[in-house]
């Protein structure tokens, strides 16, 4: 079986060495890069990376440039690395639609496993399946989504909220429960990330479409089509 290939990016050469060992022997291959720009080269020239390990402050390009010009045109996976922890910083990764945010210093073992987690959940899709939900066809193989026929593009993340909301019409969803299903249980986020997601899937759904994502005041969300 080929192995899923992972793009690592950082400009700290140990911190690469360190991360492409516990990858290898996790049975990945693993490309590197030691700048932002490239990082970008190399991920225009592969085109089979499953995955990217993203660190936020880098010389030429940094982190948030490359994360703006991959989600131009593919929905890769994303994991940024950074050495602050700020909320902020936090916030900013997910809106330009980071997967999973991790702050130094981390296991990497830890890291592995949120890697692992990340590719479980963008491939455990069942082939051919198509969720319908009012104006909206969700297809979860082709990691598709179309409003009344037409296309949208959306994230990784965004694409994970508005499959479990269909997945859940009718039910009250907590933000607990949507950061444990869509963000996982070890992510320890708050609940603003998932309203900053809300907002955005709203907008590229469209005003009447946008309107299926009811919010719950004090709880969360509920999925509507009526």
């Amino acid at each position: 079986m080929e192995r899923m290939k992972i793009l690592v990016v950082d400009d700290e050469i140990r911190m690469r060495k360190l991360l492409k060992d516990f990858l290898v022997k996790s049975g990945y291959e693993v490309l590197e890069a030691e700048d932002g720009e490239k990082a970008v080269d190399t991920f225009m020239m592969e085109k089979d990376i499953a995955l990217i390990i993203l660190d936020v402050m880098m010389p030429k390009m940094d982190g948030w440039q490359v994360c703006r010009e991959i989600r131009k045109c593919s929905k890769v996976p994303i994991i940024m690395l950074t050495a602050k922890s700020s909320e902020e910083d936090e916030l900013r990764g997910f809106e330009l639609g980071v997967d999973e945010y991790i702050s130094k210093p981390f296991s990497p073992k830890i890291l592995v496993a949120r890697v692992e987690a990340v590719l479980r959940r963008s491939n455990k899709t069942a082939p051919e399946e198509v969720i319908h939900a009012g104006k909206i066809a969700i297809d979860k193989s082709a990691h598709q989504v179309t409003v009344d026929g037409q296309e949208i593009e959306l994230s990784y993340k965004e694409f994970e909220l508005l499959t479990y909301f269909a997945e859940n019409q009718g039910i009250a969803l907590s933000r607990e429960k949507i950061l444990n299903h869509v963000w996982n249980y070890d992510y320890f986020g708050d609940a603003r990330t998932i309203d900053t997601h809300v907002k955005k899937l709203r907008s590229k759904l469209g005003k009447e479409v946008g309107e299926y994502i009811k919010t719950i005041w004090g709880m969360g969300y509920k999925f509507e089509t009526d």
